[in-house]
């Protein structure tokens, strides 16, 4: 969710230059950002512990870096932001409206309200150091062509709307049931103007076969492309269909159009994918069950709530689906 925040930093401030500091693992994100040059900070082992955080601010003041803007407000950046601030750097933090998150999970007195969107609180982040990023009008990368490799799993690129499916996410809170998620499957298949394809871990690659039910246009690329050749075949998606999970923002952060499926979480924690209007989020029904959202990670089960997402109809998914790819 920082993604369409830096691009529209960089697109607004043609002055700046950004290192962006994380995980290696994100480094195909930022690819092709101009003027935005990642650092994958190696928190195994130079960067590990109290002398790692110091030993990564040694890495990063080499890079004469002016500004410091913490999108992650935990103890690790909290260390290195305060580093960088005795040695000059201006600096600010995200604040991540904890207080409202736990007004809005928690059972005894809910207050259910619309919280600020997290991309929001990362460009008031920016404004905090003096750039006042607007995210009303995004821009988006154009379609990168298709590499061979990927090409020889997916073909090439027809007449046909290409549908992406992430049925899972880390939490079961958060997973549509599969028998609605196989009727769902089945009815997008039986219109031979669509292709879709599955994603998941590798891990999962057995049950998301079971999903694909032997239809010749439903396609499992899980377990048999690369991370980058996901994020690849994610930016020639005419939409994604995904849970409240790291696929919806990838999609969103590529300007393809995502329906996501709430369990017992919500899009009110500020989650909703980029961009997004708010009828593309299929949330389940509150009236049955009130003490949703439960968490804002879907890390927490109510006893009696196995069965909220099953409020959400396939038919009602699918018509919004239509809606979409005939629009």
């Amino acid at each position: 969710m920082t993604v369409p925040v830096i691009r529209a930093l960089v697109a607004q401030y043609p002055q700046v230059k950004v290192t962006v500091v994380s995980r290696p693992f994100f480094r195909p994100f930022f690819e092709e950002m101009e003027r935005v040059h990642f650092f994958g900070a190696d928190l195994r082992e130079r960067h590990k512990g109290f002398m790692g955080i110091y030993r990564l601010f040694l890495d990063l003041k080499k890079l004469d870096i002016g500004y410091v803007a913490d999108f992650h407000d935990v103890l690790r950046s909290k260390i290195l932001r305060t580093f960088f601030k005795f040695s000059g750097a201006r600096t600010a933090f995200t604040d991540k409206g904890r207080a409202e998150k736990k007004a809005l999970t928690r059972i005894k007195d809910k207050i259910f309200l619309q919280l600020k969107p997290m991309v929001q609180r990362h460009a008031d982040t920016l404004q905090k150091l003096g750039f006042n990023v607007k995210l009303s009008h995004p821009g988006f990368p154009s379609k990168c062509e298709l590499p061979i490799s990927l090409l020889a799993i997916t073909g090439k690129k027809d007449d046909k709307k290409w549908i992406g499916i992430a049925p899972f996410a880390q939490h079961s809170t958060k997973v549509y049931p599969t028998d609605l998620m196989a009727e769902l499957i089945l009815k997008l298949a039986s219109d031979p103007k669509y292709r879709l394809f599955l994603f998941g871990s590798k891990d999962e690659t057995g049950q998301l076969t079971k999903m694909q039910q032997n239809l010749s246009n439903v396609q499992v690329v899980a377990g048999s492309v690369s991370f980058t050749e996901e994020l690849q075949l994610i930016r020639h998606l005419d939409m994604m269909l995904s849970m409240d999970s790291g696929n919806a923002h990838i999609a969103a952060m590529y300007g393809v159009p995502v329906v996501s499926l709430w369990g017992q979480t919500h899009p009110y924690a500020g989650f909703a994918p980029f961009n997004q209007p708010s009828a593309n989020s299929f949330t389940s029904d509150r009236t049955k069950y009130p003490l949703i959202p439960t968490s804002i990670y879907g890390n927490k089960e109510v006893p009696g709530y196995e069965d909220a997402m099953r409020t959400i109809a396939p038919e009602t998914v699918i018509q919004r689906i239509i809606f979409i790819l005939n629009s």
